[in-house]
């Protein structure tokens, strides 16, 4: 019995002391980064920004793999069933907390099989609308589409994407219907917004933005809790009297949830050191990505809760 005691406690602090060891000699080979949708989507232009001068930092350059298909599975699973030591990691945005209840069968327990390493910053979806709509306001809009129920309809770039939730989120929120119209992608929508054959579409900022200066689409409000910094003068959807109608578009970096927790850490520190350069800043702020600093810790309670709040949402209207 006493054999078995002492057996006990020396594996115990084995194991406390060689996470400290294994992360300072992490990592000695390249990092694997697997993003889950195509190359040239923001959920892939805004990692690799980053990835770049982060691998700079380590001392080992980071690979990123483009994964798309099913939902976003594949590019997932090839992290959660990856080896948790560090050199396997997944970039995705607010599209994470999404897929789950969008995808039939959604083979994974994000909450449970991933771990935060990074947020990387946050933007804003701008719900716009073509000039000839005649609507100045948000409050505007909400009244027509009161006025005669059913007659409004939005477009999105495709069904659960953060385009589609934001809208519906908002929908939910002021306590109207509309139609949705889904799109392939958000250039086939925002072109149609232009041409005011849809009534609103809620576009990532830094598309919508060199249309707001050109004055060929009006911007009513943002979908984030505070003011976008791009567009100070356009109220929140909170501002304009609707509550729980926001949603803030993230990105952010997760490995395997049985990942060394000092792994996890040395990662997000050298990061941190990283978006604090002001040659970052620079670029994070030409693609409209603001400061959202969290912890790991806290990023995992965050996503968490995302997680449970877009199930509702999705559930409640009938987005499939």
């Amino acid at each position: 019995m006493k054999f078995w005691w002492c057996s006990a406690i020396i594996v115990a602090t084995v194991g406390l002391a060689s996470e400290p060891a294994v992360a300072q000699s992490w990592p000695s080979k390249p990092i694997r980064a697997f993003i889950p949708f195509a190359a040239g989507s923001a959920t892939d232009i805004v990692p690799r920004a980053v990835f770049e001068p982060l691998g700079a930092e380590l001392g080992q350059s980071i690979i990123v793999e483009n994964r798309g298909g099913a939902g976003g599975t594949l590019g997932i699973g090839a992290v959660v069933r990856a080896n948790p030591d560090g050199y396997t990691i997944l970039a995705n945005s607010s599209a994470h907390t999404i897929a789950p209840w969008i995808v039939p069968s959604f083979p994974f327990d994000l909450a449970k099989d991933l771990s935060s390493a990074l947020m990387i910053g946050q933007n804003a979806n701008i719900l716009i609308v073509s000039p000839s709509k005649g609507w100045r306001t948000v409050q505007d809009l909400v009244a027509s589409a009161k006025a005669k129920p059913g007659s409004i309809n939005y477009g999105s770039a495709g069904v659960g994407t953060a385009t589609h939730i934001a809208a519906e989120k908002f929908r939910v929120a002021a306590g109207f219907e509309a139609v949705h119209v889904a799109y392939k992608g958000g250039a086939e929508a925002l072109a149609d917004i232009v041409a005011g054959r849809i009534d609103f579409y809620y576009c990532p900022i830094s598309t919508a933005l060199p249309f707001i200066e050109d004055k060929r689409v009006l911007a009513l409000v943002a979908s984030t809790a505070t003011r976008a910094p791009e567009l100070p003068d356009v109220p929140t959807s909170l501002d304009a009297g609707y509550p729980n109608s926001d949603l803030t578009i993230w990105y952010g970096v997760f490995m395997p949830s049985q990942t060394a927790r000092a792994i996890v850490d040395k990662f997000h520190s050298a990061a941190t050191k990283v978006l604090a350069t002001p040659a970052m800043q620079q670029r994070l702020t030409q693609l409209a990505i603001n400061p959202m600093p969290i912890t790991p810790a806290d990023m995992d309670k965050y996503v968490t809760a995302e997680l449970s709040s877009n199930e509702r949402l999705i559930r409640a209207a009938g987005i499939k």
